[in-house]
């Protein structure tokens, strides 16, 4: 079995949890997911399975989509609502100010990872030394938010704001949630994470692991598989049998049709998917080998 079940994970299960669930499930060995999405988020995860793990840092290298909750007054040391509370103020702002504070984070900014965050210093991820109480200083990476609408502001024992955050890769939506509270000069922390998007996949049509045992049971979890194919939308080149094993030594070979800088999905004439190559100086350079 080869392609990719988007995933739609429960809350509470780690991003391993649910690559030995697929294991079990299916009964395959190679099996990889293209990006930790936290314990405590759910959403959007998409599951590599056989010769689509290839793919996986390609997938892994998309734009995301979150729908995050943060709580305005109150700052806690892993910047969610599972942390220790470290700080604790007022809330005394205007829906207007709220709205024009979280847009002013739209486009390149700088970013801080959190010392909770599988990020490795010295071969140690960061949260394990927040764990033992250590806070290292991190160097701040460039991220991009494409765009944030504010969905919800509700009032009552706290301030709730509700958003949609399209973002790039690498972007820590806790540590956006607790800037936004620093720009307000309330603190803030994130109360709930969905990821809602990565790349091509959506939440509308991942499955759950209740309905993905179903279709198990059923004999129809190829419903749920995207062929490794299809995974890419660059235009399709079918080559010779001898360039098919040029192809395949490594050698550059050229193809009626191509344009420079172009990549392409690569088939022999058995409709076989051989590669993704890129076009460079009229010949086709391999750029991930799919063939078996």
């Amino acid at each position: 079995m080869d392609g990719v079940i988007v995933l739609n994970k429960p809350l509470g299960k780690t991003s391993h949890d649910m690559v030995s669930f697929i294991r079990r499930l299916i009964g395959v060995k190679k099996v990889g997911h293209t990006g930790t999405l936290d314990p405590y988020a759910g959403g959007v995860l998409p599951i590599c399975i056989g010769r689509a793990t290839k793919a996986a840092d390609m997938l892994t290298a998309t734009d995301k989509r979150y729908r995050a909750e943060l709580i305005l007054g109150k700052t806690t040391d892993t910047q969610d609502a599972h942390g220790k509370v470290l700080s604790e103020s007022s809330v005394d702002v205007t829906d207007d100010l709220i709205c024009d504070r979280i847009k002013s984070f739209v486009g390149d900014i700088e970013q801080i990872p959190p010392m909770y965050s599988a990020i490795k210093k010295d071969g140690r991820k960061l949260y394990e030394l927040a764990r033992e109480g250590i806070e290292i200083e991190r160097e701040a990476r460039k991220i991009k938010i494409y765009s944030i609408d504010v969905e919800e502001i509700r009032r009552s024992d706290a301030v709730s704001i509700v958003i949609d955050v399209f973002c790039s890769k690498g972007t820590y939506i806790r540590t956006l949630c607790e800037d936004i509270g620093k720009s307000l000069g309330t603190g803030a922390y994130m109360n709930a994470l969905t990821r809602t998007a990565s790349g091509n996949f959506c939440i509308e049509k991942s499955y759950t692991c209740e309905e993905l045992t179903e279709m198990h049971c059923k004999g129809e979890i190829d419903r749920a598989l995207i062929k490794v194919d299809n995974l890419f939308e660059y235009d399709k080149i079918t080559v010779k049998d001898i360039q098919a094993k040029r192809l395949k030594d490594g050698v550059r070979i050229s193809a009626d049709g191509i344009c420079e800088g172009e990549m392409y999905r690569v088939y022999d004439t058995r409709d076989g998917f051989l590669s993704i190559s890129e076009c460079r100086e009229g010949r086709l350079v391999l750029k991930k080998a799919f063939w078996n």
